[in-house]
């Protein structure tokens, strides 16, 4: 199955260029497996883990089997939040590219019901929409489903546990019963089972088998952190390891704010993606970390659901979730296409059980390690700036510099103190020394809650050993992200 190309799943030329647009070379295993079963007609499960292609999996099908005539509702596809059912629309998109009489609507909470009213009045082959929001128009007698040939249950198993089986079941029902019912999930309970088997007939099954649950070029690693000191043991593995883009995972709303608060405070560019916020805010939060202008997306595990980035380089728990299945999704964020990716998990107290839970379910030993000191921080951060340093020398590209160094050699000054004078002033101008007391010896685990690495007494500027990233609210500029004021978010 490995050597299977695209066009040997029976593919129309015009769906064949719009994957070649799209630069997909050859079908994931689940693609190769499931996209057959689907357009030969069958029902089908199929389970493969977060990260492994399966959104074109149904998406190629289901616009390959929409037909121009009738423009009625011929695919639906269910997705359990907003920001996955955006990304599943415009993945459809992409692949009408040379299909323009295919057209495809997103139905989900949040939008102007006038708005959709009207998209789906025009007439529209697929719809992928939100149980919640389908229900409503099902209701008004604004969405028809006479014609549904396909039902797609995207990420079934969070659907159920936000309890959306009643509305999954109405939707169900309301289809033709001859119709095609395909489920695709990272992971597949009992509940799961029951649910399309009650639904479907002649059901297939795909599982793509891997040794493990999680994804393979993911490195994962857990640090015990003691009292209050996962914010401090957060930075320092952020300013160890210099990630470029990371999403952090808390539990409820009250921390992930929080945490993003503090993140800002600390002088990293960092937001926020929780429930408890509008659409247009989780648009724009979403949009600024996809165009990377945001480092840091602190966010909950349902808001989560429609991260589609490809090049995060880690994915922090900063408190691991309460179900071993969303540690799986959790990490999937990392480690896609072949890239490699690390998964941190912060463990303090009881949740050390928790985390000897996931092991079990994932069949994967999770590498203990000491949260690093601020010397070894400090260290390792000197280390890459002397290596800057030499990769410049080595390049070269500076010799128009060198007019300056002759001034100050005419003047009496040893070339080694020039050398030393300039790199000191480069320093400084990257990276601010820590403020008095930042430097404290710890273990790593046991924090001081006062030890914060920045000065708030210095005319508005964030000071942390690291020095500022590329976010900086210094004196006499404007911020270029200013964090919700607490008791005025939106």
């Amino acid at each position: 199955m490995s050597d299977l190309q695209f066009t040997d799943l029976g593919l129309s030329p015009a769906l064949l260029q719009a994957i070649e647009q799209l630069g997909y070379e050859k079908p994931a295993p689940i693609q190769a497996e499931a996209i057959p079963l689907v357009l030969a007609g069958h029902s089908m499960i199929g389970q493969s883990q977060t990260g492994s292609g399966k959104t074109a999996a149904f998406a190629i099908p289901a616009v390959e089997m929409s037909d121009a005539e009738p423009m009625e509702v011929q695919v639906l596809i269910i997705c359990p939040t907003r920001e996955l059912a955006t990304q599943v629309a415009g993945e459809c998109y992409k692949l009408t590219a040379f299909k323009r009489e295919i057209h495809s609507i997103p139905i989900y909470g949040g939008q102007s019901y006038d708005r959709q009213i009207r998209a789906l009045r025009r007439g529209t082959q697929i719809v992928i929409g939100t149980p919640g929001r389908l229900i409503d128009h099902l209701k008004r007698g604004t969405l028809k489903l006479d014609h549904v040939k396909l039902v797609v249950l995207d990420e079934a198993d969070e659907m159920l546990d936000m309890g959306f089986r009643d509305d999954i079941d109405l939707l169900l029902k309301a289809t033709p019963p001859e119709r095609q019912l395909v489920c695709f999930s990272a992971t597949m309970a009992r509940p799961i089972m029951e649910l399309i088997q009650g639904h479907a007939n002649d059901l297939k099954k795909v599982r793509i088998e891997h040794k493990q649950l999680t994804v393979p070029t993911t490195e994962q690693s857990a640090y015990e952190v003691r009292g209050r000191g996962k914010q401090e043991a957060l930075s320092r593995l952020i300013d160890l390891h210099d990630f470029k883009l990371a999403v952090i995972f808390a539990n409820t709303q009250r921390v992930v704010d929080e945490l993003a608060d503090e993140l800002v405070a600390r002088g990293y560019s960092a937001d926020r993606i929780h429930g408890g916020m509008n659409q247009a805010q989780r648009e724009r939060v979403m949009n600024q970390f996809r165009r990377g202008g945001l480092e840091f997306l602190v966010a909950t595990d349902v808001a989560a659901r429609g991260i589609d980035v490809d090049n995060i380089d880690a994915v922090f728990n900063y408190e691991l979730p309460w179900d071993e299945e969303d540690y799986v999704h959790r990490i999937g964020r990392t480690g896609r296409a072949g890239r490699s990716g690390q998964a941190i998990s912060l463990v303090g107290g009881r949740e050390i059980y928790k985390l000897q839970s996931i092991e079990r379910y994932t069949r994967v030993k999770i590498q203990r390690r000491r949260v690093p000191s601020l010397e070894e921080v400090e260290e390792k951060r000197t280390n890459d700036f002397f290596e800057r340093i030499r990769t410049a020398l080595q390049e070269g590209g500076w010799e128009g510099e060198g007019h300056l160094v002759d001034r100050l050699l005419e003047q009496g000054f040893a070339s080694t103190d020039i050398a030393s004078a300039l790199i000191q002033e480069l320093r400084k101008a990257i990276a601010p020394p820590a403020s008095p007391g930042g430097g404290q010896e710890s273990d790593g685990r046991d924090f001081d809650p006062r030890e914060r690495g920045h000065d708030r007494s210095r005319g508005g500027e964030h000071f942390h050993p690291r020095g500022p990233r590329r976010f900086d609210r210094g004196s006499g500029g404007k911020a270029k992200f200013k964090p919700w004021k607490k008791n005025k978010r939106p």
